[in-house]
C-alpha cells in the first residue's frame, strides 16, 4: 500500500481509482464491509482502490471538548488498512484550515484531480466538509459533472443476533464497559493497545510478579480497569500469555492521575524494557479493587495468572 501524505505528490491513475472516504478508526468489520464492496467495483473497472483518511479526528479541531478518544493510533490504523489490500491510502492533514474547506472543494481537490474517482464507496450516513454540510447527495452532484459513480451502504449489522450495530462509537462503549469480547465481535479481531515498556516502580518484581508497564495515552481508548487474560506480542512475534492489569493500584496510592497497564508474562523471564509490545485483549477476569495487605494481593494474583491461563488454554 502506497501511502500519501501530499496533495503534490499525488499518483498517477490511467484507469482511475474507485475511494472511500472516512476516519476508519480500528477499521473494524463495518469498515471492511465498505472496503470489500471498493474492491468488488474496482475489479469490475479495472481501476486501483484508494482509502481517504485523516491524521487526525476531525472532531478533536471543530469540536475537541466532546472528541472521542481513538481506538488506534494512525500508524496502527494505516498497517490495519494495508492489511485489506487497498492500493493508495490519502492521509489527509485535518487542521482548521481544512476544517473550512466546503464539501465541494474537497470533493474536487482529492476525490477528483488527486485520485481520479471512478466509484466512491461510502456509508449511506456519510458526511463531510465545512460544518459536515456534505453528503452522499453532494458527492452525487459533484459526480454528475465529473463522471464517477456514487455508492452509499447501509449501516452494518452485527451477526450475531444482539442487534448490535458495528461502529466506532460501539465499540469504545464495550470497552468502556470492559466488555472486551464484545469489542471482539465488533472489531473482527481482538482489541489491541500499543506502547513502549517503561520502567515502574518494580513494585511488582518485588512481590513475585514482574509486570511490563506501558504507559496510557489520554487520546486513546481504553479497556475498563480490571483484571484482563491476554496476549503479549513482542516485536519479534513472539507471543505469550498474559494477566493484565489496567488501573490506578488503589492497593498502594490513593490517587493516581491515569490507569496504567501491566501485563505479566506467564511463563516468561527476561527484560523487557523499551521494546514495544502489543497487548491483545481476550476476556476480563475481574474487576480492580484495594486489597487490605500484600498477602491478600499476591493470593488475588496467583489465582488471576491461574485464571488467565485456563482461559488462554496455556
Amino acid at each position: 500500500m502506497e501511502v500519501i501524505r501530499d496533495l503534490d505528490w499525488c499518483p498517477v491513475l490511467e484507469h482511475g481509482s474507485v475511494v472511500t472516504v472516512g476516519e476508519y478508526d480500528g477499521v473494524h468489520r463495518g469498515h471492511r464491509t465498505v472496503i470489500s464492496e471498493m474492491h468488488r467495483l474496482a475489479a469490475e473497472r479495472g481501476c486501483s482502490t484508494a482509502v481517504v483518511t485523516f491524521d487526525r479526528h476531525p472532531a478533536t479541531v471543530v469540536r475537541p471538548e466532546s472528541a472521542p478518544l481513538l481506538l488506534c493510533d494512525l500508524d496502527h490504523k494505516l498497517e490495519l488498512l494495508a492489511e485489506t489490500g487497498v492500493d493508495f491510502t490519502l492521509v489527509v492533514t485535518f487542521d482548521e484550515r481544512q476544517a473550512a474547506v466546503p464539501a465541494e472543494q474537497f470533493a474536487h481537490e482529492i476525490l477528483v484531480n488527486c485520485l481520479s474517482a471512478r466509484a466512491i464507496v461510502v456509508g449511506a450516513d456519510f458526511h463531510f466538509g465545512k460544518g459536515r454540510r456534505g453528503n452522499i447527495e453532494t458527492l452525487r452532484q459533484v459526480g454528475a459533472e465529473h463522471g464517477y459513480e456514487v455508492v452509499g451502504l447501509p449501516l452494518v449489522k452485527q451477526m450475531t443476533g444482539d442487534g448490535d450495530v458495528i461502529s466506532s462509537t460501539s465499540i469504545r462503549e464495550a470497552l468502556a464497559a470492559g466488555d472486551v469480547e464484545r469489542a471482539h465481535r465488533l472489531l473482527g479481531r481482538p482489541f489491541e493497545v500499543r506502547g513502549v515498556v517503561t520502567l515502574g516502580d518494580r513494585r511488582g518484581r518485588q512481590i513475585g510478579v514482574p509486570t511490563a508497564n506501558l504507559p496510557t495515552t489520554p487520546d486513546l481508548q481504553i479497556p475498563a480497569d480490571g483484571v484482563y487474560a491476554a496476549w503479549y506480542v513482542r516485536p519479534d512475534g513472539a507471543q505469550y500469555p498474559a494477566a493484565v492489569n489496567i488501573g490506578r493500584r488503589p492497593t498502594f496510592y490513593d490517587f493516581a492521575e491515569r490507569s496504567l497497564i501491566e501485563a505479566h508474562l506467564i511463563g516468561f523471564r527476561g527484560d523487557l524494557y523499551d521494546e514495544t509490545a502489543k497487548v491483545r485483549f481476550v476476556r476480563r477476569l475481574r474487576a480492580e479493587r484495594r486489597f487490605d495487605g500484600i498477602e491478600e494481593l499476591k493470593a488475588q494474583l496467583r489465582r488471576d495468572i491461574e485464571d488467565a491461563a485456563k482461559c488462554l488454554h496455556t
